[in-house]
């Protein structure tokens, strides 16, 4: 959650996205929505609240009636509802703790859908390297992450992307992540704890419980720096 946002921001910021993919999801847009067509935030906590929940209830309803396969746009090289329903159930899920972190009162976690949750973070958001643009391994080693309560373990390998963004012509140069096919390989270091908490400590969210970390200390360090940044 951007620190500048308050709990209205939050909301409009949720509102928003959700009316972008369910508009998107409900017309099989195979681009984003015009930008005339996108509305205007509510003046008041009431109206914001209202619309929400009207969005809400359309992006479920159209996530619904959807067959996971159908093809629409999307920012990945996935252009599937599936893709879209993933996501959004993420983006709620993360966005939920975030509300939750406002009051002060955390409630739990379903461990399946974090342990998905982990899975998604690493792979699509932070180890998706577009066509244009090259992986390479910082050759520190290879960090497990393993989830104490689904028995669910990721290799991950830090390095970095470079290229040059097509369409702006912007030289990228920044660390990055790649998951690594899992044949039981040894890990140099590796990062356990809840997969609520690993989900939490991806998104750059505080965690309950403790992430007891073992191995090559310089290379979780190494990892860190590739998620400091967090996901936008």
């Amino acid at each position: 959650m951007d620190p500048k946002w308050d709990v209205d921001d939050l909301l409009w910021h949720l509102a928003e996205v959700q009316w972008f993919w369910g508009t998107i999801v409900r017309q099989a847009l195979q681009a984003p929505p015009p930008a005339e067509t996108r509305p205007e935030r509510p003046a008041s906590r009431p109206e914001l609240a209202s619309f929400y929940a009207v969005v809400s209830a359309e992006l479920a309803s159209a996530l619904g009636s959807a067959a996971p396969q159908d093809r629409v746009w999307t920012w990945s090289s996935d252009h599937t509802v599936g893709f879209v329903r993933r996501r959004q159930a993420h983006e709620a899920l993360i966005h939920r703790i975030d509300a939750e972190l406002t009051v002060g009162s955390r409630t739990p976690m379903d461990a399946q859908l974090s342990d998905d949750g982990i899975d998604e973070a690493l792979r699509v958001m932070y180890g998706h390297a577009p066509d244009w643009a090259a992986f390479s391994p910082s050759g520190a080693g290879i960090v497990r992450l393993r989830a104490a309560d689904t028995a669910s373990t990721w290799l991950v390998i830090p390095g970095r992307l470079t290229g040059t963004d097509p369409d702006d012509g912007t030289p990228v140069d920044e660390a990055c992540l790649e998951v690594a096919e899992d044949r039981g390989a040894e890990a140099d270091a590796t990062l356990t704890g809840s997969a609520a908490d690993l989900d939490c400590w991806l998104w750059r969210r505080p965690t309950i419980g403790t992430l007891e970390r073992a191995g090559d200390h310089r290379l979780l360090e190494h990892l860190e720096v590739v998620i400091r940044p967090g996901i936008h």
